[in-house]
């Protein structure tokens, strides 16, 4: 241009820093809408999921409901979060004092659950062996991590009843089967009916005991909740759990 065109020149600058003020502007609109959207999504980020808690042969959370949040940041719900949730609402003193997790070989891995920190632990998901603590959960999830009663060949037999939690009348009957994980010849994993079970309500040992198929007919009388589980004398269960409002 010309130099002595200032009045040109002028109008030009006057573009120009106009559009520099629009697209500063832009910009910092999307800003603010990428972080309004992080916050957002961080906020759903959540789950209720059902965790049991089994304390070598006893149950101190039996199929608990409890709201799962990224307590560890990793931008996912897993059954670390789950676990330090029912800690932190049941066990006396939190989940500081009960529970903790570690990053060792084997990823994400328990350090301490339910105060024991003896490593002698087991977890599943919806009744299947977690790879670590990094698993994934969602909601309707049921997570049951628990300590070993045998610390010297790890016997502890995982088992579970197809029903987790029911409803029924007074004096109705209710039929359950109760499974157990195990291998076949080759060590490949297997699910098995678990007989001659003794089924315990509220821990008392009642009469009823499961058949060769693993199945139990049972009938409950007086209203109210109902732990019922199950014990045997020919192996090392960890205890399975159906809640049962009567």
């Amino acid at each position: 241009l010309h130099p002595g065109n200032s009045a040109l020149i002028e109008f030009l600058m006057k573009k120009v820093f106009k559009m520099k003020k629009t697209i500063c502007l832009t910009i910092t609109l999307l800003m603010l809408f990428a972080c309004a959207f992080t916050t957002a999504s961080a906020d759903e980020l959540s789950a209720v999921v059902c965790v049991t808690i089994a304390n070598k042969g006893t149950i101190p959370v039996a199929h608990e409901k409890v709201q799962v949040t990224d307590i560890d940041n990793d931008n996912a719900l897993t059954v670390n979060d789950a676990l330090y949730a029912v800690h932190k609402a049941k066990y006396d003193g939190g989940a500081d004092a009960g529970y903790s997790s570690y990053y060792g070989d084997y990823g994400l891995s328990l350090q301490k659950l339910w105060g024991d920190n003896s490593g002698s632990f087991g977890y599943y998901l919806n009744n299947v062996s977690c790879w670590s603590l990094a698993d994934e959960v969602k909601d309707g999830d049921c997570v049951t991590a628990f300590i070993y009663s045998d610390t010297d060949f790890y016997s502890d037999m995982y088992v579970y009843f197809d029903i987790t939690e029911t409803t029924v009348s007074e004096n109705e009957e209710i039929t359950l089967t109760l499974s157990g994980a195990s291998y076949d010849d080759n060590w490949n994993p297997v699910t098995i009916a678990v007989e001659n079970a003794t089924i315990t309500a509220n821990g008392v040992d009642t009469e009823y005991k499961t058949d060769k198929d693993g199945k139990v007919t049972i009938k409950l009388g007086n209203a109210g909740t109902v732990i019922i589980s199950a014990k045997s004398d020919t192996a090392v269960l960890v205890p399975p759990v159906c809640v049962v409002q009567v």
